[in-house]
């Protein structure tokens, strides 16, 4: 399948430059650093990488909050820079995806001052503006994913403005063609100076209910947290009205055919809805993105059950889309200490890397997870998220896992020569690449093997998938692709379990993945703890064998 699309089962690294290497000693991570580190990058077996927002903005939101989608922050650096950081990746063989954040922009962007001075100016219409009820409070119940209302006072106008996120990220009125024009032409923007893809922030957050109609309440059972706690007032609503409206599908259309006029482009877009798995099938539809992730697999919930379930139900509903899965980035506590439950290991890290990078679709990698990092413990006054510090202390924000890579054991991990803009945790210092370069055993080094070896292997980036029902703590699937299938079996527990396989004795296992091996002796096999179990599998076996294989019996020992 050498003619594939990039995209398609791609590892796609996550960079947060603000955290990733500070170059000026400012303290804050630049797109100098990204360039100094991408060899780094290129030699983790990754195929593309994602850089979130890096644009001029306020850094209400840190970044996510743009003035100017078409000009870097002096804060990272220059269009300059950018350049010269696309033709490096460009030569290493990396594809670029930025960060596009279109439905909502800082109070700070230049549209937004126009707007708020008059409700008949150039731009009145380019925001979502609302006249208060008559008792002075805001148009309807909506909240904002940050607390409180979702509607801000504008003295200016004598109305509200609607704002899903922070106060200061005013949302934009999609319903209005111009302001669609607009957004297009910034993405057309960056395709114009060479991005391979672009990752699309709360993409299903792009239009809202016309009639402005309240969010019904949600029963105290039903309330589940993807992206935000359950003890969020956000959770206590149905978000029927405030996102993910049909006419967002004409507007995937209309930027699907912008990005058809460039060759081997990709969207990805970001997806948080009252059914995610859904929105993810009917927004990868034909002519609408190439790929999109939700929060499904970046919540607390880990088992071998949760995780089998949740991709089949996307499997059955996404009959012609492409999914991207993600077990960790820049808005969850790090999946070593979500999932690891007090008890990380490297070989943990490395086990969640193959299971996840085995999956069906493309996989969204963050920053430091090759490292092995845990989530970071910050004192309240160590914090700078603002939703941390909204909602401290039951939910201490995204700071935790936004804490600088540690590149060496020197002050601040090598980071910066400054003071870095969150602390750089102890145990991180231990974890530095330039120390686990040195360790043949180390986590990097089996996230590196691990994702050359992938690369061998059409089956694990491009072939269907098909599970095996097995007792926790094993999860077990084929991967098929013309002709070839891949026996896929995980531990995912810190205590080694036996398992027996029927026909195994026909399978043929596979070398060279750098995880810790099971051991087969005739049906019977014996997983280490976080082990695994890569083997091929003959046709035969896979058109005949497939009802006796999901008679699996797993039982710890």
């Amino acid at each position: 399948m050498s003619d594939a699309s990039w995209w398609r089962g791609a590892v796609i690294y996550q960079i947060y430059p603000r955290s990733f290497l500070d170059t000026n000693g400012d303290g804050v991570g630049d797109l100098p650093g990204i360039v100094e580190r991408l060899d780094y990058v290129a030699s983790l077996g990754v195929d593309a990488i994602w850089i979130s927002p890096f644009f001029k903005s306020p850094m209400a939101d840190f970044g996510y909050d743009i003035a100017d989608y078409r000009d870097v922050d002096p804060l990272f650096g220059t269009l300059a820079d950018f350049d010269r950081l696309l033709t490096k990746a460009h030569g290493l063989g990396l594809k670029v995806m930025i960060d596009q954040v279109l439905s909502h922009t800082s109070v700070e962007h230049a549209w937004f001052h126009e707007s708020r001075e008059s409700r008949d100016n150039a731009k009145a219409d380019w925001y979502v503006w609302a006249d208060a009820r008559d008792d002075g409070s805001p148009p309807n119940n909506w909240l904002s994913l940050f607390g409180g209302s979702a509607w801000q006072w504008e003295p200016r106008r004598g109305q509200y403005y609607l704002h899903n996120f922070l106060a200061a990220q005013p949302d934009l009125n999609f319903h209005n063609p111009q302001v669609r024009g607009a957004i297009l032409d910034s993405v057309r923007f960056w395709l114009d100076r060479g991005v391979d893809g672009v990752r699309l922030d709360a993409i299903n957050f792009c239009f809202h209910d016309r009639q402005l109609r309240d969010n019904p309440p949600k029963p105290k059972d039903k309330r589940v947290g993807r992206g935000f706690s359950p003890d969020n007032p956000y959770a206590f609503q149905y978000h029927y009205y405030n996102n993910t409206q049909p006419e967002n599908l004409a507007f995937l259309g209309e930027l699907r055919a912008l990005m058809d006029g460039y060759t081997d482009v990709a969207a990805l877009g970001e997806i948080s809805s009252e059914d995610s798995l859904a929105t993810m099938a009917e927004y990868t539809q034909p002519h609408r993105l190439h790929m999109g992730y939700s929060f499904e697999l970046l919540t607390e919930d880990f088992s071998a059950t949760y995780i089998r379930d949740t991709v089949q139900r996307l499997e059955a509903k996404m009959t012609q889309g492409w999914p991207c899965w993600a077990i960790s980035n820049h808005d969850v506590e790090r999946v070593l200490s979500r999932w690891g439950k007090g008890r990380p290991a490297g070989a943990l890290a490395n086990l969640l890397t193959a299971m996840v990078c085995s999956l069906r679709g493309s996989v969204c990698v963050y920053q430091g997870e090759e490292l092995g990092l845990t989530e970071a413990e910050l004192s309240y006054e160590s914090l700078r998220d603002p939703y941390g510090i909204a909602f401290w202390p039951q939910f201490k924000g995204r700071d935790g896992c936004r804490t600088p890579m540690p590149w060496d054991e020197g002050e601040h991990a090598g980071f910066s020569r400054g003071t870095p803009w969150l602390p750089v945790p102890e145990q991180h210092r231990a974890l530095a690449v330039i120390r686990q370069e040195s360790d043949p055993h180390s986590t990097l080094h089996g996230f590196r093997a691990f994702m050359h070896w992938r690369r061998s292997h059409p089956a694990l980036r491009w072939g269907d998938i098909r599970f095996i029902e097995t007792a926790e703590p094993v999860l077990a699937f084929t991967r098929s692709f013309q002709g070839k299938t891949v026996l896929a079996v995980f531990n995912l527990a810190d205590a080694p379990v036996e398992l027996e396989l029927p026909q195994a004795a026909e399978s043929v296992e596979m070398l060279g993945h750098g995880l810790a091996r099971g051991e087969l002796q005739n049906r019977q096999m014996h997983l280490p703890a976080y082990g695994v179990w890569f083997a091929s599998l003959p046709s035969s076996r896979v058109r005949h064998g497939a009802e006796d294989m999901a008679q699996m019996a797993v039982e710890s020992r």
